[in-house]
């Protein structure tokens, strides 16, 4: 990212962001890291500092880095060509060799945000990348389903990271084929809930009986 001539402090955050994550792998996630970063495009530490003041919040801007190259990487026209399930498959995919090459980093993010104070924040961030996901995926449900389906993909794609983690299998084969089962799962269990629910439509309400009993038509 190029800065302005009179960056904003966001704007800091966001060119920081994958730079602090390159050194993290070595430094961690701490002022070594966020220092040498701003010292590689001439940001002023103590601005840097403004901009990424602890750990979570350095790990919170590469996650939103990931988030938004993600979405570079499938604009709507390349998934709009997709059925939902290439879709989901290509974003955690892309999300996957993002990270690829910071996977030490990651790994030390991951044992930060598990930290109990943590939690909150980490479970957060969770949401937030599954979300980024399915509303590129063009979901636009503001029903249960939104929430269900953003919990499933959630859990999925914290599962797959932890086999990602330790992966090394060409070109993480081993992840990409534990992606589609788990995948395939969320699709099989979105088509038996349809069913369900359509089915459901048709069935005799006990409310209505009752209130006809009550206010019969006249």
């Amino acid at each position: 990212m190029t800065l302005p001539a009179d960056p904003t402090i966001p704007e800091i955050r966001t060119a920081l962001a994958p730079l602090v994550a390159a050194n993290a792998g070595f430094d961690g996630w701490t002022a070594a890291a966020r220092d040498l970063a701003a010292d590689g495009i001439g940001i002023d530490r103590d601005v840097a500092l403004l901009a990424l003041p602890d750990a979570v919040t350095m790990i919170d801007a590469w996650f939103a880095h990931i988030d938004a190259a993600m979405l570079d990487q499938l604009p709507p026209d390349r998934l709009a060509a997709m059925k939902v399930r290439e879709r989901i498959t290509a974003l955690v995919e892309a999300r996957l060799d993002l990270l690829s090459p910071q996977r030490e980093g990651l790994r030390r993010a991951l044992a930060i945000l598990a930290m109990p104070q943590n939690v909150a924040r980490g479970a957060k961030l969770g949401w937030r990348a599954a979300d980024a996901m399915w509303r590129a995926a063009g979901d636009t449900a503001t029903d249960y389903n939104h929430y269900t389906k953003r919990a499933m993909l959630g859990a999925v794609y914290a599962a797959t990271i932890t086999v990602f983690l330790d992966d090394e299998s060409a070109q993480q084969a081993d992840t990409r084929a534990f992606l589609a089962r788990r995948i395939d799962g969320i699709m099989r269990f979105e088509k038996a809930k349809a069913g369900f629910l359509a089915r459901g439509m048709h069935r005799p309400s006990l409310s209505r009986f009752i209130g006809r009993l009550r206010y019969p038509a006249v």
